[in-house]
């Protein structure tokens, strides 16, 4: 009955993070960058796969600016410093900015908007608005660990003595200094994923490098949208 019990939550807990439509999204995000590694931008069925992917994954998107358009327009903390809110709604904007784009983007693909050039620049305008809010990501997260490495210190010294890790401050603080390190190295790796794919670099970031990339921070997604025990426990 234990067993049945343990995987039952297990279960339990794979349905609430299938739920989710970010999960959804980030799994086929990783089918696509990963055909994208194994076509090496070459014809065959993994470049099929991976463009069937990439316009299936913007029905995922539909509407999702509104999410960032809240972000941009909501309060930040007032202990914040001024660079670091400006960063954060900066990526905030741009990225926004690259999901509305890139509905247009979705309808001239998929048929609906007739204009086939005027669809493709959008689409090029909406991957440097991606690629543009990754470095504002990149930046914000850099700026926030400076913060909470200063107050880790800060606390450390408070201590004195005792065992910091049995601190339940420190702790927390630990944790959300490894989120922000794993959130710090994907935003990176997805400015080149966006290098990739507006070609800025060619010889250096080819199809394969994008996939390998796109694929590794997939996964880093996928990882960071895993529910938690005590979550998945109250539902």
């Amino acid at each position: 009955m234990s067993s049945l019990e343990a995987t039952r939550a297990e279960l339990g807990l794979l349905v609430l993070y299938l739920n989710q439509a970010e999960a959804r999204d980030k799994i086929c995000r990783a089918i696509q960058y990963g055909s994208k590694f194994l076509s090496n931008g070459q014809p065959g069925t993994a470049q099929n796969v991976d463009k069937s992917t990439s316009l299936a994954r913007k029905v995922f998107r539909l509407l999702k600016f509104v999410n960032d358009l809240h972000g941009l327009i909501s309060p930040v903390p007032q202990e914040t410093p001024l660079p670091l809110v400006f960063l954060g709604k900066s990526k905030n904007a741009l990225l926004s900015t690259f999901l509305f784009l890139d509905q247009i983007v979705w309808l001239g693909r998929s048929g609906i908007y007739k204009d086939k050039e005027h669809a493709e620049l959008i689409g090029q305008i909406s991957l440097y608005c991606w690629m543009g809010s990754s470095v504002c990501s990149t930046l914000v997260e850099i700026g926030e660990l400076g913060r909470l490495s200063a107050s880790m210190k800060k606390l450390v010294k408070e201590l004195k003595n005792s065992d910091k890790y049995q601190n339940e401050q420190y702790r927390a603080k630990l944790q959300k200094s490894n989120e922000r390190s794993l959130a710090l190295v994907k935003a990176a790796l997805d400015i080149v994923v966006a290098v990739g794919l507006l070609q800025l670099a060619p010889k250096k970031v080819t199809p394969r490098v994008t996939g390998a990339f796109g694929f590794i921070t997939s996964l880093i997604s996928c990882y960071q949208l895993l529910p938690s025990g005590p979550k998945a426990k109250t539902t």
